[in-house]
């Protein structure tokens, strides 16, 4: 700014517009004392990567966002913190070269990513001009307890580990054990230390936020396994006392899938079963013949 300010002095040209560049906004979420304490703490600089850093202006610059910014007469806080809402929406959340260098950051960016850019956009949208450089950021953990769980629950996990493979081992006698994918035994230690560690938590709650993780980031049959896994294993620990919580009694597999067998509509085109053809072949033997037309 200063250089192009220096240019247009010596050029006599119209000085270039400051508006972006002192956006009230921004100069808030810079002077931000929590913001800058992190920062401190970081080892990262973007002044290492300044190269996606200017391509980056660039975009922003040659954006519509922008240039509709930079001429709209309405001068106030709203305008300037709603411009920096759109940019990122727009330039920031879905920018495959940005995506790029925080992933050689860090390992766990794609999993992260979702979550940061939610926070950032309610970030945005809960700065506030009079809270000035003490405007709180949103905390890691909406409260303390989250934070208790989910140290809890990992610690458990870790230091149970064996056992609660052998639990896995001692419920799959009808599966397939030591063909399952890491990530799902993975995945399966998690959902038992909860079961045993939460007590409030309901067992079919656990089964169904895991089946759910296991489909998000295992393979694509590891939801239906693991269903199945954790409900066996559930009944296990229930049944050998290690785990005091109740469970709804199972279906009745076999006649639930005979009854949902026999009341489906027929689809146009099926193949018919053996025993329809050789039914209907019956039926057509013993039928009389039908009337022939007198032809002459």
């Amino acid at each position: 700014m200063e250089i192009n300010a220096n240019r247009a002095t010596r050029e006599g040209t119209e000085a270039p517009s400051q508006r972006f560049a002192y956006n009230k906004f921004a100069v808030q979420l810079e002077e931000n004392k929590q913001l800058n304490s992190f920062m401190e703490t970081q080892k990262h600089r973007w002044e290492d990567d300044m190269e996606i850093v200017r391509k980056l202006c660039d975009q922003i610059e040659q954006s519509t966002i922008y240039q509709e910014y930079m001429v709209n007469e309405e001068d106030s806080y709203d305008v300037d913190r709603e411009v920096w809402r759109k940019i990122y929406r727009t330039l920031i959340q879905e920018n495959a070269d940005l995506d790029a260098v925080l992933e050689e950051k860090s390992l766990y960016w794609n999993d992260d990513k979702e979550i940061v850019d939610t926070f950032v956009l309610k970030t945005i949208k809960r700065f506030d001009p009079e809270n000035k450089a003490d405007q709180e950021l949103l905390k890691e953990y909406r409260e303390e307890d989250d934070r208790e769980f989910a140290i809890k629950l990992f610690r458990s996990t870790i230091l149970n580990a064996d056992e609660y493979q052998r639990y896995m081992s001692e419920s799959s006698r009808n599966w397939d054990f030591s063909r399952l994918a890491y990530m799902d035994v993975v995945i399966m230690q998690i959902a038992i230390a909860e079961m045993l560690t939460f007590p409030n938590i309901p067992v079919t709650v656990t089964i169904n936020e895991y089946v759910d993780l296991a489909k998000l980031y295992s393979t694509p049959r590891s939801g239906g396994y693991i269903n199945g896994m954790l409900d066996a294993i559930a009944r296990h620990l229930i049944q050998t006392g290690k785990m005091m919580k109740v469970m709804p009694e199972p279906r009745p597999r076999r006649a639930y899938v005979d009854n949902q067998r026999n009341n489906a509509p027929r689809r146009e085109g099926r193949r018919p079963t053996i025993a329809q053809t050789s039914a209907q072949r019956i039926a057509s033997r013993t039928q009389p013949d039908a009337p022939q037309e007198n032809i002459e």
